[in-house]
């Protein structure tokens, strides 16, 4: 009998992920969950379909600029483009202006996190706190920040602060509501418990409550994450000498679209890096749900 043969079915497949792998895709009950309402389809069999879907709209992208249904200077081919970016990012300087563009926006979502969470919280839990600060937020989250250029640039002239200034603004007081959100939500038999038990309202606040709330909490950073970069030319063209936004802006003046699609490009693989980052933080450390 063969070493492979005396092998398990258990030891088989961890002695050979690639069928194990092969096995799941394959399988067409996870295709037809696909198409099921809330289906649970393998992981695998939705990289797959997602792969496939990008490879189609770059295909056809491609066939576009090929059969020169469009013009090049509006919508270059993915092929000249991909070639752009990656000279760029060999001999140019967009490593350096990613590095700068993303400093800038963890700094501001950082900071908003730290003031917007405890504000939140607060805003749920104590109605006097809310009432207070629920129409001032309401108010400034509808301003659109372009307007406001002017002004920021008024109070902390064409410096740093200008932008992270910019960027906080953006994405501060949509957190703070997302956050008072969050606690909401928090079933109100927790808190009865909690207080039957003992517990101080500070305690329930941070043991209890806050607890309750840290899945939904990490998926409203994540969304919130995602528009502080939307705010990110914005901030950028406000005297800006680096950074993505200063890259697009500069490269627009002179009707360079390869640049200034690759610096798009850049933004979105680093948001889709990071994003995924935080969803799998998300499932390792809240497995139970």
């Amino acid at each position: 009998m063969s070493d492979e043969a005396a092998l398990t079915p258990v030891a088989r497949s961890a002695a050979s992920p690639e069928r194990t792998v092969a096995r799941a895709v394959s399988d067409p009950s996870d295709f037809k969950n696909l198409f099921v309402l809330r289906g649970r389809p393998s992981r695998q069999a939705e990289a797959l379909v997602a792969l496939l879907a990008c490879i189609l709209v770059i295909a056809l992208w491609e066939a576009a600029a090929r059969l020169k249904l469009t013009n090049p200077i509006f919508l270059p081919a993915p092929s000249t483009v991909a070639a752009t970016f990656w000279q760029m990012a060999t001999a140019g300087d967009l490593l350096y202006h990613s590095g700068v563009s993303t400093l800038r926006v963890w700094v501001a979502f950082l900071l908003s996190a730290v003031l917007a969470i405890p504000i939140g919280i607060l805003m749920s839990s104590y109605r006097i706190v809310g009432a207070a600060l629920e129409p001032i937020v309401d108010f400034i989250r509808y301003l659109p920040v372009p307007a406001l250029v002017p002004l920021s640039i008024i109070w902390f002239g064409v410096g740093e602060e200008t932008k992270i200034f910019l960027l906080w603004l953006g994405t501060f007081f949509q957190l703070v509501l997302l956050v008072a959100d969050d606690m909401r939500r928090v079933p109100h038999e927790y808190v009865e418990s909690a207080l039957t038990l003992g517990a101080r309202p500070r305690q329930v606040l941070s043991d209890v409550a806050f607890r309750a709330m840290l899945p939904n909490l990490v998926d409203s950073l994540r969304i919130t994450l995602g528009w502080c970069w939307t705010y990110l030319i914005i901030a950028e063209i406000v005297a800006a000498q680096s950074g993505i936004g200063f890259v697009i802006w500069t490269a627009r003046r002179y009707m360079k679209t390869p640049e200034v699609m690759a610096g798009v490009i850049a933004i979105g693989i680093i948001g889709l890096v990071t994003d995924q980052i935080i969803r799998a933080i998300h499932r390792r450390a809240f497995r139970y749900l």
